[in-house]
């Protein structure tokens, strides 16, 4: 009979460690195993958004046909070439700090996701959304301390209902120069074409080197003539100061050059270093925290700080967290601000997924957040939550993405997208009359924005598809562009990756 307890206790041992792995795994299968939702389809659905808010002389290969060429003469009036770039929204504004963040989240993709995008057969596409954006930056940066930051006047703009091919409205410049300086702006763009250079190092090397140069120039003036940018209020205001953007673009200049004086900064003002719970265009201190982070697990232990704020904001977003900051809808869906929730969401989770790679990488099982531990694998899980919300997974059983899906926003609030194209309606649409016929109108928009992503549902799961409801029905530049970084990730559930996984999650007497 001893024997026979001695054998019972065994087996209820060896029970609840089988219970335990088979946990695991079905989490890892959670990740693992096939999707409801084409990931594929849906990235480069996101990736062709960028080419109906194209500005400019639109090339030969232009995909999304009911565009034509627009803004042809933007900066003209100080003789500067400001040709090209996107428009920021559903307006015809060229705003270059927030347009710069969503190069700086592009090129982040395809830096971290370039195999997985490559075998999407969306790289390609991707460095050309990329490129459209860095050339505009090139060109504004007319001298070491001048940098145009953006073409349109937002007020009057916003007093128009216009197709950007029929825009009417003052095309005003605004710059920053050493006299009247902007440093979230500078160090931005900086941020920008340091990460792009990565994208085109081994492709067109010399536009790398001439992307990188220009990062290092804006960097300089960014840092040398310190001011907090405010040209773009009332529409796009600094709430979180110009640290954040000092700390993002040396992070990133470093990660490009490799030299030394770029962590020599970022360790020298480490103190501006803060735990934050949001990641926008206006705050991007767990960007650069992220990525210094990877350089703490690569060694670098004198960036723990960095490393410390980054997993504070993970603890700040992951539900049940014992220090939980944002709370989530009914539906599950992070819910952050009520004003154009989903770019929240979504470069939020773009950090929750390239988080864990560096965890996952360098076998480390997760995040302790006070008495609760999240593995890499529980991160990852609530992160692709947030996409397959986004994608159909939601309480009101629609995608947010126009296009994707069956049900989606068919009244987006986009000038160009609600008026009919120019190739079927070449007769101009005037301010009030695009207001009186198309922006009041009932029907849906007649020019399918494909890869589009509104602002997203309420508090409660709630969307309401009204053209005239801009805080949940607007697309915008870097709503797309965090989509991109969170959707590649769900594209690398490649073996490697899951293999990696197990290894990690694998009970240690039951490894190999």
């Amino acid at each position: 009979m001893k024997h026979c307890g001695v054998v019972l206790r065994v087996l209820v041992l060896l029970g609840c460690v089988l219970s335990i792995h088979n946990g695991l795994a079905m989490e890892e299968e959670g990740l693992c195993s096939s999707s409801a939702y084409d990931y594929g389809d849906a990235l480069g659905k996101a990736i062709l958004f960028f080419e109906g808010q194209r500005s400019g002389k639109l090339p030969s290969r232009q995909r999304v046909k009911w565009r034509g060429d627009s803004a042809l003469s933007d900066g003209h009036t100080e003789k500067v070439n400001l040709i090209g770039g996107y428009y920021d929204a559903g307006d015809n504004v060229k705003f270059g700090w927030p347009m710069a963040f969503s190069v700086s989240l592009m090129s982040w993709a395809a830096t971290e996701y370039k195999k997985e995008i490559s075998s999407a057969k969306q790289l390609g596409h991707l460095r050309t959304a990329i490129r459209w954006g860095t050339d505009l930056i090139l060109r504004a940066h007319t001298s070491p301390t001048t940098l145009y930051t953006q073409v349109g006047d937002g007020n009057s703009d916003h007093q128009c209902w216009e197709r950007p091919e029929d825009m009417d409205t003052p095309r005003t410049l605004y710059k920053i120069t050493s006299e009247s300086p902007g440093t979230e702006a500078a160090a931005e763009a900086a941020a920008a074409l340091s990460a792009a250079s990565i994208v085109f190092k081994g492709v067109h090397s010399n536009y790398s080197k001439k992307l990188l140069s220009h990062s290092k120039s804006l960097f300089e003036f960014a840092d040398k003539y310190r001011k907090s940018y405010s040209a773009s209020c009332p529409f796009y205001c600094s709430y979180s100061g110009y640290q954040d953007e000092l700390l993002w673009a040396a992070a990133w200049l470093h990660a490009a050059s490799g030299e030394k004086k770029y962590l020599s900064y970022v360790l020298s003002n480490q103190g501006w270093s803060q735990a934050v719970s949001e990641f926008s265009w206006d705050n991007k201190f767990v960007g650069a925290q992220t990525l210094l982070a990877k350089e703490f697990y690569g060694g670098k232990k004198n960036l723990t700080k960095f490393k410390s704020d980054a997993e504070s904001f993970i603890c700040a977003v992951m539900p049940r967290s014992s220090s939980v900051q944002i709370r989530t809808t009914p539906g599950g869906l992070l819910y952050i601000r009520d004003s154009s929730n989903l770019q929240y969401v979504l470069s939020s989770s773009m950090v929750l997924f390239i988080y864990t790679k560096t965890l996952i990488s360098s076998h480390v099982n997760g995040v302790q957040c006070g008495s609760v531990h999240f593995s890499a694998t529980r991160i990852k899980k609530f992160a692709k939550s947030q996409v397959d919300y986004l994608l159909g997974n939601n309480p009101m059983k629609m995608s947010y993405m126009v296009g994707f899906g069956s049900k989606y926003p068919m009244q987006l609030h986009h000038r160009g997208s609600s008026i009919p194209s120019i190739k079927v309606h070449p007769a101009k649409v005037g301010c009030n009359e695009g207001f009186s016929n198309y922006y009041s109108s009932s029907k849906p928009n007649p020019n399918t924005h494909v890869g589009a992503i509104v602002g997203g549902p309420d508090s409660n799961d709630h969307f309401n598809d009204v053209r005239s409801d801009y805080s949940h029905a607007e697309p915008a530049t870097y709503i797309n562009a965090a989509f991109v970084g969170s959707v590649a990730a769900l594209l690398a559930e490649s073996k490697e990756e899951c293999l990696q996984l197990s290894q990690i999650n694998k009970p240690a007497n039951m490894a190999s």
